[in-house]
């Protein structure tokens, strides 16, 4: 029987060393892409939950996302919102949700003209399906990273998920005051309704509040609309108008009609 030669035992062994080497970046990169993009898949079996834990020391929201089997007490199906509030959320947040497929490329590109005026992340032009991923899977850091992984997780989300279910579960987690999360929670907060109770107005004025909850609710705890709350309201309604998701005549009656909040009843 022939001896292996020194060059054919060299060859084996490199062999042997270049296949563990590979094995060893595969689990790598296993390991890192599972830790860095978790899967969003689990969104079509679960129902995530935002449970709020209370105020830090620096003042800001503690919570904890949890994922359930089943629809958590509380959870508002996108059936039972009323028609007005669906579109005045929106036409506010994201006008080509029902267009896009996780993101909006003019506005990316007007994000970015406005980040390299100001030298910093002065604007963002993140889409509802962003919105989620970044509240249920990612830091809130405004790295490039995070927003790669964001741009990434958005797309496979929307692979995943119809839109409906994206903004029902967009409604169900979005903050809309200190420790008030999801629409059910808001509609009660602030007018004593169950969502599909609301007006196309007191849909605005939750709408309003999502970019800064705590910062613009100051409204309902003054028992009127501050100026600020007032112009973007009419904003709002005036966008849903332009999206024929309002009738001029409805706007002209939402637009008069007065604000009752839950503390004023």
């Amino acid at each position: 029987m022939r001896k292996p030669t020194s060059f054919g035992r060299i060859t084996a062994l490199i062999c042997l060393f270049s296949f563990l080497i590979a094995l060893a970046i595969y689990f790598w990169c296993l390991h890192f892409f599972r830790d860095e993009f978790p899967s969003v898949g689990r969104l079509t079996k679960e129902f995530p939950e935002v449970v709020y834990l209370g105020q830090g020391p620096a003042g800001d929201e503690q919570i904890e996302i949890h994922f359930r089997k089943r629809r958590p007490l509380g959870w508002v199906p996108l059936s039972a919102v009323s028609a007005g509030t669906l579109a005045a959320i929106v036409v506010s947040e994201d006008w080509a949700f029902y267009q896009h497929r996780g993101y909006d490329p003019a506005q990316m590109s007007e994000a970015i003209k406005a980040d390299i005026r100001k030298k910093k992340f002065a604007r963002g032009a993140s889409t509802i399906t962003q919105q989620v991923v970044k509240n249920l899977f990612l830091e809130k850091d405004k790295k490039i990273w995070r927003k790669i992984k964001e741009l990434y997780l958005a797309i496979e989300l929307e692979k995943a998920l119809g839109k409906r279910k994206i903004l029902e579960i967009y409604l169900n987690i979005a903050q809309w005051g200190r420790g008030v999360y999801g629409i059910g929670a808001a509609s009660m907060y602030y007018f004593k309704k169950t969502p599909d109770q609301l007006t196309a107005r007191e849909g605005a004025f939750l709408a309003m509040l999502l970019p800064s909850p705590v910062r613009y609710n100051q409204s309902f705890r003054r028992g009127e609309l501050t100026p600020f709350a007032r112009s973007q309201i009419r904003s709002i309604l005036e966008k849903m108008v332009r999206a024929q998701r309002l009738s001029a005549e409805d706007f002209s009656r939402e637009i008069t009609e007065p604000l009752v909040f839950r503390n004023q009843s």
